[in-house]
């Protein structure tokens, strides 16, 4: 009886050892597998996923460099089997149509400075409602909130008239200022939110050294709401850059903007392709290399806001 205890603990003991090592271990081989199975599983799909929201702009770029007819006959695809068909004429043919180049001289003219015009301004409005003290502050602030859902088709006839009235009626400062008034209420939202997370020890200690409103706003704030800025400017400049609606209203219809110029070549019993096409493309490529250009920072805007 008593010689066969340590037997029996013996012959046990490796056992435990073996389910302490098992646990220690972590998942066995299979649930390793599954784990880096459905990880490619999902790098795949999210592949897929991206060909799929990819194609419009490829068959774009395609048929931008396909002549009318290859076009009519054949969908882009069929580039595939005859390369030969690629050419840059469409391109030539844009460059030499002046109302077409004259448009995107116009559509910078106008993007440009309602983007640094809501970018301006925004940050100081956000910096005043964070971190200023002035009568009706929070008043004021739910204003703006409230102007987050006022459409923008609400406005059209009655600042069309106003427009109408100054003189602003069918010019490119008429546009600009459109779109800045439009585009404050989210900008002093954002920015204001954004800035009201700056740790105030930081502020009070700017303030301790010396450092006025107008100093702190540009040695401690932005730079510290760079990111939230950068995202603002991306918003901004592709809804300015990519409008229809208030350039078709707003814009003189001698010098319209891409977007109205494009419109414009649609002719009564066809598409003119060949312009269309490549104009499409280059209107779209601008605001894909100023998003990849400030990538870095607009992600970094965005998980800043997810996080706090």
């Amino acid at each position: 009886m008593t010689s066969s205890i340590p037997a029996v603990e013996g012959a046990a003991a490796p056992a435990g050892h073996e389910v302490g090592r098992r646990a220690r271990g972590g998942p066995s081989w299979v649930a390793r597998w599954a784990a880096r199975a459905g990880g490619g599983a999902v790098r795949v799909f999210l592949v897929l996923v991206g060909l799929f929201w990819l194609m419009p702009s490829v068959g774009l770029l395609i048929s931008s460099l396909r002549s009318p007819a290859e076009i009519a006959e054949s969908g882009w695809w069929r580039v595939f089997a005859r390369p030969a068909q690629l050419t840059f004429d469409n391109y030539a043919a844009l460059l030499s149509n002046g109302k077409v180049m004259g448009s995107l001289v116009t559509t910078a003219a106008i993007t440009v400075p309602a983007t640094v015009l809501v970018v301006v301004i925004g940050s100081l409005a956000g910096y005043a409602f964070a971190w200023l003290e002035f009568p009706g502050r929070d008043g004021w602030f739910m204003v703006v909130v409230g102007l987050l859902v006022v459409p923008v088709q609400v406005a059209l006839i009655p600042v069309a008239k106003l427009f109408g009235a100054v003189g602003l009626f069918e010019t490119t400062a008429g546009v600009v200022l459109f779109h800045t008034a439009f585009g404050l209420p989210f900008a002093v939202f954002l920015l204001r939110n954004f800035f009201a997370e700056i740790p105030r020890e930081l502020l009070e200690a700017a303030r301790l050294d010396g450092a006025g409103e107008l100093r702190l706003f540009t040695r401690v704030v932005l730079p510290l709401g760079g990111p939230a800025i950068a995202s603002l400017g991306i918003f901004q400049f592709l809804w300015v850059w990519n409008d229809m609606l208030i350039a078709l209203i707003f814009a003189d219809s001698g010098h319209p903007p891409i977007t109205v110029a494009l419109q414009q070549e649609v002719r009564q019993f066809g598409n003119n392709i060949d312009v269309l096409a490549p104009g499409a493309f280059l209107s779209m490529v601008v605001p894909l290399i100023v998003f990849f250009a400030f990538q870095r920072q607009f992600v970094s805007g965005v998980m800043a806001g997810a996080v706090k």
